[in-house]
């Protein structure tokens, strides 16, 4: 079986994704080799104030920063939507994933292991602090979809017991192929679009492309493939301050913030990837001379 085609991509916006970015970029190296495509996408209009090494770390890498227009995509503003914009972006491979900036790989994988056809890939959320079963069932009363009656459980909420699925936005693989409803990006962007316009619906931001991904992936007539937590390992929180677990073979971190990361003695690693694909020049022009110490 040949392996499917793979593009991850994530945000580039200056002033602190973009350095998040290049670290998330030399941990796709690093683990995924040059075979899995990676393309960073920065919103058009900030694209001239982008670190010029920033652009000189993807095109080390063989990878690009490509534009992408976000201003006038929602009713008012919504930043936390880029994601959702990043997704409706053509590309050129089999699968796409998606990968929030303030994700480190940190053991080779594979596409194989992650994709599934017909299937959205995603990790169950970390907590749900925005509503209940009642916010749920007024979600989908709004699309005219009854409640899947599957429950599952967050991955640390794991007290509050099984719940109706709600997946973390952080790390999302889909095929590039449109379905009977459509390329899933699209039916998602819709999604959202239309739960935004109900204003009485509390917290809906910026917790929307949560609130509605399950809906989504539902309406493109696709189903959810669940990653393990190794795939998807959502540090800070309760976790916070506490070492990344030992023998549990974690591939993936999502950090949230660089002052997590170093508690988890992370950022040596990190730092140790760029080295690798960069050099140290780089990590000084980009980071500033106090990168080094930053390890010790």
């Amino acid at each position: 079986m040949t392996t499917p085609s793979l593009t991850l991509f994530y945000i580039v916006e200056p002033p602190d994704y973009q350095i998040m970015a290049c670290m998330l970029l030399a941990s796709i190296r690093q683990n995924f080799g040059p075979e899995v495509k990676a393309v960073g996408y920065c919103p058009e209009h900030c694209m001239g104030e982008l670190d010029p090494a920033v652009l000189k770390a993807h095109a080390m890498a063989g990878a690009e920063v490509r534009p992408m227009k976000t201003e006038g995509m929602w009713d008012e503003p919504y930043p936390h939507g880029n994601k959702i914009v990043a997704c409706l972006q053509k590309r050129e491979t089999e699968f796409s994933a998606f990968v929030d900036s303030d994700v480190l790989f940190l053991e080779p994988n594979t596409p194989s292991a992650l994709v599934k056809p017909g299937h959205v890939s995603c990790s169950m959320a970390a907590s749900m602090q925005w509503g209940d079963h009642a916010t749920w069932e007024r979600i989908y009363a709004h699309f005219d979809m009854p409640v899947p009656e599957e429950r599952l459980v967050l991955m640390r909420q794991k007290a509050l017991g099984p719940v109706v699925p709600y997946f973390s936005a952080g790390f999302i693989l889909f095929p590039e192929a449109a379905g009977p409803q459509g390329r899933f990006p699209d039916v998602w962007y819709d999604t959202a679009r239309e739960l935004d316009r109900d204003t009485d619906l509390p917290k809906r931001r910026p917790y929307l492309d949560q609130m509605t991904l399950p809906l989504a992936i539902q309406r493109a007539g696709m189903r959810w493939n669940i990653l393990p937590e190794e795939e998807h390992f959502i540090l800070g929180g309760q976790l916070r301050g506490k070492p990344l677990p030992k023998n549990r073979g974690i591939k993936t971190v999502h950090y949230r913030n660089f002052a997590v990361l170093r508690e988890t003695g992370l950022m040596a690693t990190g730092r140790a990837m760029q080295r690798e694909e960069f050099g140290v020049a780089y990590i000084r022009n980009l980071n500033g001379a106090a990168a080094e110490e930053e390890e010790a």
